[in-house]
């Protein structure tokens, strides 16, 4: 089973001996526990459920402690759901970083960093308008969005100002360059979304 949940620790170089320097993305992977074990014959799909990252019982619902206690597992506050059949998995199983090996081809899902409410010109890079002949206050205003009389309105999904960032991203198709599984690290090349600190899904990718 190549899956993990994680959390994004930040960036940094790998130096090769000829002097070759790669961008990696530390992942702190794991170790994350199997939490419930999803058949066919039962759900009408196959699946595993990995939780990640102990906290105190307090911060998680009666229901969610009950969830984890059936399988005598820690309270776990990261819980998600990879398809497909894993016979050699069962509840209770401790998944690690060394599931991955250097080389192999993964998909990191996150949450893009947050941006806030932004204009046009950032949300969607448009241009500004000119600054001269009484514009001067105008230089970045989206500009005229009616539609005269026909049809009335603004279409639904012009592109305007809005709510920007905080999206669900995935990088795809990434190299895996370092597994350290005695300190639950794994070291992807290239970018991975999300600010530090932020919960990814590291998943094997499928062509």
């Amino acid at each position: 089973m190549k899956g993990l949940i994680g959390k994004k620790v930040g960036m940094t170089q790998l130096i090769a001996a000829d002097g070759l320097v790669t961008p990696v993305t530390l992942i702190e992977a794991g170790p994350c526990f199997v939490t419930q074990v999803r058949t066919a014959a039962k759900e009408g799909y196959a699946s595993i459920q990995l939780g990640f990252e102990e906290v105190n019982p307090k911060r998680l619902a009666a229901g969610e402690r009950g969830h984890l206690q059936a399988n005598s597992l820690p309270p776990l506050r990261h819980l998600r759901e990879f398809r497909g059949e894993y016979p050699d998995l069962k509840p209770g199983d401790k998944v690690t970083a060394d599931v991955f090996a250097i080389g192999d081809q993964v998909d990191v899902v996150g949450f893009s960093k947050g941006k806030g409410f932004q204009g046009g010109i950032k949300r969607h890079n448009f241009n500004r308008q000119p600054k001269t002949h009484g514009a001067s206050d105008r230089t970045r205003s989206p500009g005229s969005s009616a539609q005269t009389t026909t049809p009335g309105r603004v279409y639904k999904g012009k592109r305007m100002a809005g709510h920007m960032g905080s999206e669900r991203v995935t990088s795809l198709n990434i190299r895996v360059v370092l597994v350290d599984s005695d300190r639950n690290l794994l070291g992807v090349r290239g970018s991975v979304p999300g600010a530090k600190g932020t919960v990814v899904i590291i998943k094997e990718h499928r062509r």
